[in-house]
């Protein structure tokens, strides 16, 4: 460091500030060069170390979330999506309902863009230091299933249970084991009022119980979910229908 005192540089050092201390000789030349005082000095410097440490956290987020692909707010179509209640969607952006432990429901067929919202809105929490898991479903009753035959189960859980937001793809696509079933129900269960859970599915509430099996858990677990939840109802046309028909009709005017 040339133009800054060795003092100084240690003290930032020893204070963790390492952004500030690797621009701290070029923001101190900036700073004589530019003529300006104390105060705009120090604002710029706090500055950079406050971008730079919100890139890392939310990087840190994005990798701990896992999403299988980074779709945002911005790029979803909302003008396809008639119907879609777009304050409800503006309001669950500043993730509030992560605080008031509420969960979120994204009901509808297949291709209405329910995992692509529900990224969306985990991304959201993830700008907002939000600790996010995605994962499918399936793929989640198949983590706990090899957790219990490899006796691991309880630390599993107790890593789930740290998640802020759990967002779970795709509920209703695929049928689960009594094993399975009731491991996702245990999951579930845990969460009620104490963490929240976004869940899209292509079922109505009326045939969860083709997925989980019993009627009574099927009850019991629709009962904690549903408290206090928004309901999101994706009853538009599909996209990926509608953009393959598109194609198609761009590909006859080749022709």
């Amino acid at each position: 460091m040339e133009n800054a005192p060795f003092a100084l540089v240690e003290n930032l050092r020893q204070l963790k500030l390492s952004t500030m201390c690797k621009e701290l000789d070029t923001t101190v030349r900036q700073a004589r060069e530019a003529g300006i005082d104390y105060t705009e000095f120090l604002l710029d410097l706090t500055g950079i170390e406050l971008h730079i440490r919100n890139k890392n956290r939310l990087e840190r987020r994005m990798r701990e979330a896992k999403f299988p692909l980074v779709r945002t707010l911005e790029n979803f179509d909302l003008d396809a999506a008639e119907g879609l209640d777009r304050r409800l969607l503006r309001e669950l952006t500043n993730c509030d309902y992560t605080k008031q432990k509420r969960n979120v429901i994204l009901m509808g067929q297949s291709g209405t863009g329910k995992s692509h919202l529900a990224t969306a809105l985990g991304i959201e929490a993830c700008r907002s230091n939000i600790r996010t898991r995605f994962i499918s479903c399936y793929g989640l009753v198949n983590e706990l299933i090899e957790a219990r035959e490899e006796r691991v189960l309880q630390r599993l859980l107790a890593r789930y249970r740290r998640y802020e937001l759990l967002i779970l793809d795709e509920l209703g696509y695929i049928p689960f084991s009594k094993e399975g079933a009731e491991l996702l129900f245990q999951v579930l269960a845990d969460r009620h009022e104490k963490g929240s859970v976004i869940i899209t599915t292509n079922l109505g509430f009326a045939d969860w119980s083709q997925v989980f099996g019993d009627p009574i858990m099927t009850g019991a677990l629709l009962d904690r979910l549903t408290h206090k939840a928004h309901i999101i109802t994706c009853d538009w046309k599909s996209y990926r229908l509608k953009q393959s028909l598109a194609e198609q009709e761009m590909a006859a005017k080749r022709k």
